[in-house]
């Protein structure tokens, strides 16, 4: 009994991951807000946070630094990328070339309005990752966001010396949710509530359907 009351309780944890997405300047700009939010909406999630705002240079850089091996990680990643690529970033450390994609995101996402929200639901932060696309929007898959919505390549970001242009922001694990959430949001902005499409969702035996 108590194997199957703990197997229940990590279920309905699941059930209430959270993850945080931002939609980008660019997404703002290009009037894709509705079908950002419909996207998560369509496939079960529950939005439970929502807000507009200009970040402050400050507020990006802190969400950019929140990972304290963001910077090994981004940088390598870059550098890797790059070199199948054939081009070159002119330098081969990591940690240097992510202090400046770190400048070039927190000048993009403090550029203008953003749209930052919490979703809720069963596996959040993968379903949304998978539903968002690839950070690079050209190889992005079909039927993503990023993939659907915008072209915007490493190549032309950095032959610009910008951040590329994806649209969206989510968090990456769970533990980086978070963390995220706490940055953007007060946990009295954060609302329970209830919607009738949970319960043909997660209820075990769908009652109350028939008359």
């Amino acid at each position: 009994m108590q194997h199957v009351a703990k197997s229940l309780m990590q279920n309905y944890d699941d059930k209430q991951q959270q993850t945080l997405v931002i939609i980008k300047p660019d997404g703002v700009q290009r009037n894709l807000i509705g079908e950002v939010i419909k996207r998560y909406e369509q496939c079960g999630l529950k939005l439970v946070a929502l807000k507009m705002l200009i970040p402050t240079p400050e507020l990006a850089l802190a969400h950019y630094s929140t990972d304290p091996k963001w910077a090994l990680k981004t940088g390598t990643k870059a550098i890797e990328a790059a070199k199948s690529r054939g081009e070159d970033l002119g330098t081969d450390n990591p940690i240097i070339y992510a202090k400046k994609v770190r400048s070039t995101l927190k000048s993009f996402l403090s550029s203008g309005p953003v749209v930052a929200m919490v979703w809720q639901g069963m596996g959040a932060v993968a379903v949304v990752r998978k539903i968002t696309g690839g950070t690079e929007p050209l190889s992005s898959a079909p039927g993503t966001i990023r993939g659907d919505y915008t072209i915007d390549s490493y190549t032309a970001a950095n032959a610009d010396n910008r951040s590329v242009r994806n649209i969206i922001h989510s968090s990456g694990s769970i533990e980086e949710a978070k963390i995220e959430i706490k940055l953007w949001f007060k946990p009295e902005e954060i609302l329970g509530y209830r919607i009738i499409s949970e319960e043909i969702i997660y209820d075990v035996n769908l009652d109350g359907i028939l008359e």
